[in-house]
């Protein structure tokens, strides 16, 4: 929202009605995320899963960044950046659901609650230290900085996803071994 006001100059409507725009496009891809991944077919998502949708999402933020200081004749930097911001949100969307639902299958039966608490605990720690992070990066190296961050993040969460569970009988045994 800094960005699109400093630097595109866009009102406080246009701001608010592009938030609010994310945040409906976001609930609305979450909610057909079980059509995308598979379960429509009976496919639990598992460790497989995360993976592949994490992948194409380092990449955004990365590629939004390299291209945003240079003009495009094509594009200008505001589509650049609206268009690959969607496309980020749509990708996050799909990831955010199938960790969701991971946190859940991973969890102990008698400990569900414990393990969801904690996820969130993590979440909320994560949000908050991307904040100032983000503030910190932003202030000494602009939005590109910001953006090229989130791909380093992301490929570390790309990397952690390779050693998930693979399949219902990895979870069922990774369970097992939690107890």
């Amino acid at each position: 929202p800094v960005y699109f006001q400093a630097v595109f100059h866009w009102s406080h409507t246009q701001v608010g009605t592009f938030m609010a725009a994310w945040i409906i496009g976001y609930g609305c891809i979450q909610s057909v995320v079980p059509s995308i991944t598979g379960n429509k077919h009976s496919k639990v998502p598992d460790g497989r899963i995360a993976l592949i949708w994490t992948i194409p999402l380092t990449f955004v933020p990365f590629g939004i960044a390299m291209f945003l200081p240079y003009e495009i004749s094509f594009l200008s930097r505001e589509w650049l950046l609206i268009i690959g911001l969607s496309v980020f949100g749509v990708l996050f969307a799909i990831n955010s659901s199938v960790h969701s639902f991971l946190i859940l299958a991973y969890s102990k039966s008698e400990g569900v609650s414990l393990d969801v608490g904690f996820y969130y605990m993590a979440n909320a720690l994560g949000r908050l230290i991307g904040t100032i992070l983000s503030g910190a990066l932003y202030q000494y190296y602009a939005l590109e900085g910001c953006l090229f961050m989130s791909s380093v993040f992301l490929l570390l969460t790309v990397i952690i996803s390779i050693y998930l569970p693979k399949s219902s009988n990895q979870i069922n045994l990774a369970k097992q071994q939690m107890q």
